[in-house]
């Protein structure tokens, strides 16, 4: 019996009523990705712009927490394009610094206009360890997220980020 297919990315949309700008200025700053993500503590940018906005090439550390587990990643924008999509890649993981280099994930959002006045956020992450033997992957993310795989866990993550997203952005 053949093994079913890795699944490399998980999507997950949600309706927010606030504009596209809005939100992708919320989004593209790292460092308040913490206000949103249920892992996510915040980040430090390490080449900001004097105008504080997102850019292509743009490098920030984060900071991430899971149970008691607390690690550092490198991140690199791979896509800055205003109001319409924020996208960057993890590429190095440490528990006090990120020193072990190599493609981990990428995580990208998209803002659409919706048919309400508002906009649609879709948050995606891919998996970008397409080198590791499938055996590893599927030893380490059941250690690391107590017995899911990371698309199994990224689904949940994902859908609360975004809930916790149109929950500040919707507030008064």
């Amino acid at each position: 019996m053949a093994m079913a297919p890795r699944r490399m990315q998980i999507s997950d949309s949600v309706d927010i009523a606030a504009p596209a700008q809005t939100l992708y200025s919320m989004v593209s700053d790292p460092t308040r990705m913490g206000e949103w993500s249920p892992e996510n503590l915040g980040a430090t940018v390490v080449n900001p712009r004097p105008d504080g906005q997102a850019f292509a090439g743009m490098v920030f550390e984060g900071r991430n927490r899971r149970g008691r587990a607390r690690w550092i990643t490198r991140c690199t924008v791979t896509a800055a394009d205003t109001a319409e999509r924020f996208a960057f890649r993890v590429h190095a993981i440490g528990r006090k610094a990120p020193t072990i280099k190599g493609a981990n994930a990428s995580w990208e959002y998209r803002f659409e206009a919706n048919d309400s006045g508002g906009t649609t956020v879709t948050e995606t992450w891919f998996d970008d360890r397409s080198r590791w033997p499938r055996v590893v992957v599927e030893i380490f993310d059941r250690v690391v997220t107590s017995g899911k795989t990371f698309p199994q866990f990224q689904e949940k993550n994902i859908a609360r980020t975004l809930q916790a997203l149109k929950s500040a952005a919707e507030a008064p």
